[in-house]
């Protein structure tokens, strides 16, 4: 009993250090433990419950091959956050290619199959907005409102300085007041 107690409470470093070795459980309770976050950060970036569910998947293939080039240098969630946001953009990226070459055949999608959010949601509208923003904007907006991280932890997970962190916040909420004004929300 206590080995089991033991292993379902392993670190994320138990677990990657296991993973690494081959341990197929180690990396899917791994994989449990971070779903979610990988999930909200891929929704709060595309807004579509398919789009964020297919991008996950993508982490998800995509963290077993990059798990032996986790160094551990940041925390795991930081580099995780990473290795989500680039995934996001190559989807977007994709989805942009083969929207331009379903509009030069002059073929259209007839079933999204997704269900959207109600258009009416004020939340919704808000990160509608924020999904307007410039990449860096919209990333510190969403660690830093969406997942609730200091401007200290965004600024880690970024890359970058804890002022530039601060600085996107302050540019996001400028064009994010004009947006909303328009869209008629504020």
């Amino acid at each position: 009993m206590a080995m089991m107690l033991e292993e379902s409470d392993a670190s994320d470093s138990q677990l990657i250090g296991q993973a690494r070795d081959g341990d197929e459980t180690a990396f899917g309770k791994l994989v449990e433990r971070h779903y979610d976050f990988v999930y909200r950060v891929a929704y709060r970036w595309c807004g579509r419950r398919v789009d964020a569910e297919d991008i996950a998947q993508e982490v998800c293939i995509r963290l077993g091959r990059a798990i032996l080039s986790f160094k551990g240098n940041a925390a795991f969630s930081s580099w995780l956050y990473t290795l989500t946001l680039n995934a996001a953009r190559d989807f977007a990226r994709r989805t942009r290619r083969d929207s331009a070459k379903t509009e030069a055949y002059g073929v259209h999608a007839l079933v999204s199959g997704a269900i959207e959010p109600e258009p009416d949601d004020p939340a919704e509208a808000l990160w509608a907005a924020v999904r307007l923003l410039p990449d860096k904007q919209r990333e510190a907006v969403l660690l830093v409102y969406g997942e609730g991280l200091s401007h200290a932890a965004a600024a880690d997970a970024m890359g970058s300085a804890e002022a530039t962190v601060s600085w996107h916040i302050h540019e996001a909420k400028k064009r994010l007041k004009v947006l909303m004004r328009q869209a008629g929300e504020v």
